[in-house]
């Protein structure tokens, strides 16, 4: 299974991963709290595909910071499924970013959740701030390939 990769000029990214069994309940169903965990591995690896590295951004005295997150579970993802998680920037202003997420059956193509998540960025001192040029110019905005 890949691990990641850019799709669509590189304006959304995808991870891929199999379900492990730790993050399944007595259901067989993946816990609520996982997708919040894929939805960060998605976003870094979006972030570190178009050229921006969290570590990088650390570097330069700045933190993003998630303020907002909505999660719509659809149908369930269960034990050893192959998903795959999309992501992409939905809107960037000069101290925020949204991103969207399609989380999917990676066999089937069959929608198993959607999400979006809104962060600011702060500087050492956590105050907000802007982004800096060279970051803000490679977060690109696209329309949602998905209704989230």
């Amino acid at each position: 299974m890949e691990e990641s990769q850019a799709t669509d000029a590189g304006t959304i990214t995808t991870i891929r991963r199999r379900v492990d069994y730790s993050e399944t309940d007595q259901q067989s169903v993946v816990y609520h709290a996982r997708y919040l965990v894929w939805l960060d591995v998605a976003r870094t690896e979006h972030l570190r595909v178009t050229g921006i590295s969290y570590r990088e951004i650390e570097a330069a005295g700045f933190q993003l910071m998630v303020s907002d997150l909505s999660v719509r579970f659809r149908r369930p993802a269960r034990y050893d499924d192959p998903i795959r998680v999309r992501t992409w920037v939905r809107a960037v202003a000069s101290r925020r970013v949204t991103f969207g997420y399609a989380v999917e059956h990676d066999g089937t193509g069959v929608l198993l959740a959607t999400a979006t998540t809104d962060l600011f960025i702060v500087d050492a001192a956590q105050r907000l701030t802007r982004f800096p040029d060279d970051v803000f110019a490679r977060l690109i905005p696209i329309p949602d390939p998905v209704r989230l």
